[in-house]
């Protein structure tokens, strides 16, 4: 009767044990090994997942540029990539995003290339810097040129790999108290600037006073009068509805704005060559695209918020350019005058 017993309790031990093995030795999900699958590779189907987060709703510039690259790569790569867009800040703030897409737990953003980013790559700021660029075409070329490249490989070095710069568009003053016709006018106002020394130093140029706020929180903090006015394109006063809480809309165009389309670079990486060419060649048609159709809607918003009640004023340019003059000379610390330099001879 013992001997049965222990041969009992034997049988036992050793089909655990076979059970132990079979676990250990179970296939990776399909997809990849279990690095990729964590950084959102393995499904069921084998489809490579990337989480697309921007900060707009699904008319804001970078949801227009998240869309038509969804749209591109999905078709490029036959579904093999699968790109889930979030927009509204779902996945949190500019900031948050971007750090997300740092850490791997968001594949993809499309952020403001001097607002957020400055945190990890200052020089990102010479996008900032008032009146700098002549026009559109200036733009491009710096952003697509050897400028662009530049900054690109210093996000990379930070942990950001750069896919190019989409547009948001030519930056102007709205504000609730009085319309701004020339620099004097903006004396005193309270205006929301991205958390950046640069935008301190252009407000504080113009005699207002810079307040920081998320950009989430924005139109919230002008209903309540938190701040008299804020910057943006005219895309983004109009999708943002910002013209429900501004009255005054002011066409100085102080700065050109980009928008830097990011993607984890472990989690690129990991993907086949073939895969990386898709998601690269699907962002460079992507904001070629988006450009295109920012700038032929650039008119039309103007209209929209016209006719929305918003008193539009076109300033005399020159006087901001002579007030904001010193602007490159007081954040040179962050932004080389080499850099805007270079910038600014860019043919």
């Amino acid at each position: 009767m013992k001997r049965q017993l222990i041969l009992l309790v034997v049988g036992f031990l050793i089909a655990a044990l076979l059970l132990a093995g079979c676990s250990s030795q179970a296939p990776a999900p399909q997809g990849g090994n279990s690095q990729q699958s964590q950084q959102g590779q393995g499904t069921a189907q084998g489809a490579i997942q990337i989480k697309y987060a921007v900060v707009g709703p699904d008319d804001h510039p970078y949801t227009i540029m998240a869309k038509k690259f969804k749209e591109l790569v999905e078709d490029k790569t036959n579904g093999q990539v699968q790109v889930t867009i979030f927009p509204n800040a779902q996945l949190g703030s500019e900031r948050e995003m971007a750090e997300g897409v740092r850490m791997g737990t968001i594949q993809m953003t499309t952020v403001t290339s001097d607002g957020t980013l400055p945190a990890w790559t200052p020089e990102l700021q010479v996008f900032s810097i008032p009146y700098l660029f002549r026009d559109r075409d200036h733009a491009y070329k710096v952003l697509d040129g050897n400028v662009g490249k530049e900054l690109g490989d210093k996000l990379l070095a930070q942990g950001l790999r750069s896919l190019g710069f989409c547009e948001l568009g030519w930056r102007h003053f709205t504000n609730n108290v009085r319309p701004i016709a020339k620099p004097e006018d903006a004396k005193g106002l309270k205006i929301r600037v991205q958390e950046a020394k640069v935008w301190f130093s252009l407000v504080k140029a113009l005699g207002a006073t810079p307040t920081p706020i998320p950009f989430g929180e924005l139109y919230t903090a002008l209903q309540q009068r938190t701040v008299d006015g804020q910057e943006n394109p005219v895309a983004t006063i109009r999708s943002m509805k910002f013209y429900e809480v501004q009255k005054y809309l002011t066409l100085d165009g102080h700065t050109y704005s980009a928008g830097s389309v990011l993607i984890n670079p472990k989690f690129y990486d990991s993907l086949s060559p073939d895969i990386q060419k898709a998601i690269q060649d699907s962002a460079t048609e992507a904001i070629s695209y988006q450009r295109e159709v920012i700038a032929q809607k650039e008119a039309e918003d103007l209209q929209f918020l016209k006719d929305k009640g918003m008193e539009v004023t076109e300033p005399d340019r020159n006087a901001f350019v002579e007030a904001t003059k010193n602007v490159p000379e007081e954040v040179k610390d962050m932004v080389p005058l080499e850099l805007v330099e270079q910038v600014r001879n860019t043919k």
